[in-house]
């Protein structure tokens, strides 16, 4: 764990100034008054910190807002494009990119085959794929890159210590990517990504405490508790999909038996497909065939559902969220899945965790991982560097 910077006229102010922009991004325009409601700052504070961000090209004075019987109030906007930042999805054989402004809104976006899995040859891809999306900032600063990956990932430390696709272990990967980009760089698991996406634009936003669980060859676990994403002391929370579910079930890709991935992701319902039908399938062509009316089929849908729902319902009991959302390509099968999901769900969770419970089914594509890469870079810009180290991290208030 990185020490506490000690506290200082700068920090104080590097404080205020990210409140005052995470505020402005959280709720939308505000008034100066509102501002300093929203953060508990004295409003001389406020208005004293407001111009400093104006005069950075941070804030704009966007439009009066309603009188409540005095001198109408200015509102305070983000100004989206005074810089951007890039996200990246990393899988096994291809990247996908995405360039965003401030407000996590897409502005260009390119995708490229890997040419090689081992470090310097996907170092190489990203800084090919990032030289084509830079000339779509228009000169405007790009703050950093975001890099979303399977794996167990020291968000810390930048250091990859588990590559599931790769193979890679130790691999300090964000110190090389800085090197070659020449820009800060924020590696992290790609569900922690999806997770960021949900939290900054999709149904976790404003939301304290929820969860993202996502199906598809693996299963994978993001979690946001009292407002922050969570990722565990090591980096490794959120091996999810490598839970024991059944002692003495099927052997996972991990080694061991009866994990939850081992029942649920995309090979095992092909494995299970294929023998059902007597002859090897895709998952797409298993859900076709289930959504087609074929019993067997379904059946394996249902029961991985099930499976599924049990297995939340552990977490609900630990965790207590207000949100589940469950994402990626295993949801593809739709209420095949999501309906015996939901009954085994609230059928196992302790009394009364499930009431005001809200599951919500979101099958994001590539687009939204990356651009969730992206929101996890961008969280860090409004965000004070409290921890001694923290000062090189990519910053909005540095600028000037």
């Amino acid at each position: 764990m990185l020490p506490i910077r000690v506290g200082s006229k700068q920090l104080i102010r590097e404080i205020n100034q990210a409140l005052v922009l995470n505020a402005i991004r959280t709720h939308g325009a505000l008034s100066r008054t509102e501002i300093a409601q929203q953060t508990r700052v004295s409003l001389p504070t406020i208005s004293e910190i407001t111009a400093e961000l104006i005069e950075a090209g941070l804030l704009y004075e966007q439009s009066t807002g309603a009188s409540t019987g005095g001198r109408r109030p200015v509102l305070l906007a983000l100004n989206a494009r005074a810089g951007y930042a890039i996200g990246l999805k990393l899988t096994e054989e291809t990247l996908i990119g995405v360039l965003t402004d401030l407000d996590a809104s897409i502005v260009a976006r390119h995708s490229a085959p890997l040419t090689g899995s081992v470090p310097e040859q996907v170092t190489a891809s990203i800084g090919d794929l990032v030289a084509a999306l830079v000339p779509a900032a228009g000169g405007r600063p790009i703050f950093g890159v975001g890099v979303g990956m399977a794996g167990v990932i020291d968000r810390d430390r930048n250091l990859v210590r588990h590559a599931t696709y790769f193979g890679w272990h130790d691999l300090p990967f964000g110190q090389l990517l800085e090197r070659a980009l020449d820009m800060p760089v924020i590696v992290d698991n790609d569900v922690n990504a999806l997770t960021a996406a949900e939290q900054w634009f999709g149904a976790g936003r404003g939301v304290a405490d929820f969860v993202v669980i996502s199906i598809g060859r693996g299963v994978g676990l993001g979690m946001v508790l009292d407002g922050r994403l969570y990722r565990g002391s090591r980096g490794g929370a959120g091996e999810f999909g490598h839970t024991t579910v059944v002692p003495d079930g099927p052997r996972c890709a991990c080694g061991k038996r009866g994990c939850l991935e081992a029942l649920i992701s995309d090979p095992a319902i092909v494995q299970r497909a294929s023998a059902a039908l007597g002859r090897p399938v895709a998952v797409h062509e298993a859900i076709d065939g289930a959504l087609g009316g074929d019993a067997a089929l379904q059946s394996i849908f249902a029961a991985a559902g099930r499976t599924l729902g049990m297995a939340v319902a552990n977490l609900i009991n630990v965790l207590n969220p207000a949100l589940v959302v469950v994402s990626g390509e295993g949801v593809r099968a739709g209420g095949l899945v999501t309906e015996p999901f939901q009954l085994a769900l609230r059928d196992h969770c302790f009394d009364g965790l499930a009431d005001g419970l809200r599951v919500v089914t979101e099958p994001w594509g590539d687009e939204a991982w990356a651009r969730g890469a992206a929101s996890l870079l961008l969280a860090e810009l409004f965000q004070p560097a409290l921890r001694q180290g923290d000062e090189e991290r990519p910053s909005l208030t540095a600028r000037g």
